[in-house]
């Protein structure tokens, strides 16, 4: 993964003009509008509490992505699906506005509308309808928009059928592909797309089921490419990249911050992750970079939070001399 540059394995260096076209990546996946409600505590059966504060935005893990992608000057698309309803308009303007390129397939039903119950600690509980964030295939992506100048394609929850279809198609284009399977992998089964993936994106749990042995001793881990490398993060306690190919783990303990809502704080850490791989980071750097985002976007209400190489330098430099970030 290479790309024209902000600041490479120097994180003092931002380069005021890049020296090569910026990467470009198809994210594809879900989009939702997020209604967030911020409160102390969860009710009692049958009380009741004060909602704080309520917040309206865009969300999905894809969208999400590919929204932290443009705001980190990458050439960033989004390829989903979306209800012809109010919240589908909001979502697609929402991301229009945040410079990503939109692929969306406009279905019957409603928009995926999530309800984000976030606590004092940030902790979030998710109640979601089914929506319409499903209603596409492979064969609903423009021609032109997965094509030999797609530099990584990224690839979040979404039917495995339809993830492994669009993971060959770019692979035989000769891009990189990655995966975060996201909440519903230990119930689907994505070992075809896992053997296309490059590198795999997923938390505490995910990571056990992708350990799983099945009835003849098999993993999900087992079917990875041997130069695959697996991205593994622990909330507040940092991350873990595992170099197949270089038979090597590389371990960020993350930082110390403010935590308001954790909502799109993976989303933002897989962008900082893919970002800095892009721009032609070595493992070490790009968990730096992708910590830095994660804890950017939970010092903040909402999916979606505005992330720049200068916020994530400036936060890189106050976590250097121990200040919160």
């Amino acid at each position: 993964m290479s790309g024209g540059g902000h600041g490479g394995d120097d994180p003092d260096r931002i380069d005021d003009e890049p020296s090569t076209p910026e990467p470009s990546v198809l994210c594809v996946g879900h989009v939702n509008w997020d209604v967030t409600l911020i409160v102390d505590r969860l009710p009692a059966p049958d009380g009741e509490v004060k909602i704080r504060r309520r917040h309206q935005a865009g969300g999905g893990s894809a969208a999400n992505v590919a929204a932290v992608l443009a705001g980190l000057d990458l050439d960033a698309s989004l390829f989903g699906s979306v209800g012809a309803d109010e919240s589908g308009e909001l979502a697609e303007r929402e991301l229009s506005g945040a410079g990503v390129r939109t692929h969306l397939v406009e279905a019957d039903g409603e928009t995926a509308v999530k309800y984000l119950i976030v606590d004092a600690d940030g902790e979030v509980m998710v109640l979601s309808n089914e929506g319409a964030n499903e209603a596409f295939t492979a064969e609903d992506l423009p021609p032109g928009a997965l094509t030999e100048e797609t530099d990584h394609l990224h690839l979040t929850n979404q039917p495995p059928a339809v993830a492994a279809a669009l993971a060959a198609r770019a692979r035989e284009g000769g891009a990189t592909v990655s995966v975060a399977p996201g909440r519903q992998f230990a119930e689907r089964d994505f070992t075809e797309v896992l053997s296309r993936a490059d590198l795999v994106f997923c938390n505490r749990r995910e990571a056990a089921a992708l350990l799983d042995e099945d009835d003849d001793g098999a993993t999900a881990y087992g079917v990875l490419r041997e130069d695959a490398t697996l991205v593994v993060t622990h909330g507040g306690d940092g991350s873990e990249a595992h170099d197949r190919g270089g038979d090597r783990t590389i371990v960020h303990d993350g930082f110390d911050a403010d935590v308001v809502d954790t909502t799109g704080a993976g989303d933002a850490f897989a962008a900082g992750f893919l970002a800095a791989r892009l721009d032609g980071a070595e493992l070490e750097r790009a968990l730096a970079v992708a910590n830095a985002c994660g804890a950017i976007a939970a010092g903040e209400v909402g999916a979606r939070v505005e992330i720049t190489w200068e916020r994530i330098e400036s936060a890189l430099a106050a976590a250097a001399d121990g200040g919160t970030l």
